[in-house]
């Protein structure tokens, strides 16, 4: 896969991953969004889906990996009502595994769908995507 695909691919995936956020947070709204891919992911036959895996996202995505490119979702504001936290938003970045070979930009998406990209690879992501 070329770089520009890997790129195209890393876009893409960033939008999967709040579309699958959105679902999370509608249903589990104690809990808010997710924290980690892996809460966004989960195995159909282990059983019903829950906070910990929630299986809105598939295997590869969830893994943090695909097409050249690393994922990971930080949670920012949180609410703590009752002893429980909720977390209110959140950042998803892709990486690429190699800067200059399985691709250019980094990317960042965020709860209110926007995504912008950083032109040196990394996660300073501060250019709009057009």
């Amino acid at each position: 896969m070329g770089k520009r695909a890997s790129e195209t691919s890393a876009i893409h995936s960033i939008r999967t991953i709040q579309q699958a956020e959105s679902m999370y947070e509608s249903t589990y709204p104690v809990n808010g969004f997710a924290c980690s891919l892996t809460a966004l992911g989960g195995d159909p036959s282990a059983g019903a889906p829950s906070p910990a895996t929630a299986q809105l996202l598939q295997g590869d995505l969830a893994s943090g990996e695909k097409s050249g490119y690393i994922f990971t979702i930080s949670c920012k504001d949180k609410v703590t009502t009752n002893g429980a936290d909720r977390y209110t938003g959140y950042t998803v970045t892709a990486v690429p595994q190699t800067v200059g070979k399985t691709g250019d930009r980094g990317f960042c998406g965020d709860q209110f769908g926007d995504i912008k990209f950083d032109p040196a690879g990394g996660t300073d992501c501060t250019q709009p995507l057009q």
